[in-house]
């Protein structure tokens, strides 16, 4: 009797299907790659931050130097800021600087070091506060103002 009764009752289900296994994979799927091009926005535009705050920052230095010599140039004892070796390092972006020879023009550059997210943006600034922005093709361009957002118009 406990032989018989034993293979008569029905088996309980355990576990998924593959049908529910794979219809899981296709959700998790879709939301993936909905989400990372929208993170990795996110991302950019948290580094791009950088830049814009380094330009500031050497530029603020630039116009100390000028208030206290005249020049942007090098004087005496007193370095000018654009003559650190190898350029200013912010973040992901390296900041280098040129003096014009009459020494009171100036361009600041911050560009994307390569191999990071920020490759192949380039941020200026110059004395009279003129900003541009060279960015990678899908992010906007502007020659009249920094731009850290990729749906923003010049």
């Amino acid at each position: 009797m406990t032989l018989l009764s034993s293979r008569s009752r029905k088996r309980q289900p355990r576990g998924f299907t593959l049908i529910e296994v794979m219809i899981v994979v296709a959700i998790i799927g879709i939301l993936a790659a909905i989400a990372y091009p929208s993170y990795r926005d996110y991302v950019i535009r948290g580094a791009l931050v950088d830049a814009t705050n380094g330009l500031s920052t050497t530029r603020a230095d630039m116009e100390r130097h000028f208030q206290d010599n005249r020049t942007y140039a090098s004087v005496g004892g007193f370095t000018s800021p654009c003559l650190r070796a190898g350029g200013i390092a912010f973040g992901d972006f390296t900041i280098t600087c040129s003096v014009a020879p009459t020494d009171r023009v100036y361009t600041l550059s911050a560009s994307g070091n390569p191999g990071t997210n920020v490759a192949g943006f380039t941020f200026t600034v110059d004395q009279i506060d003129q900003r541009t922005t060279v960015a990678p093709t899908g992010w906007p361009s502007c020659n009249r103002r920094w731009l850290t957002k990729k749906g923003a118009t010049c």
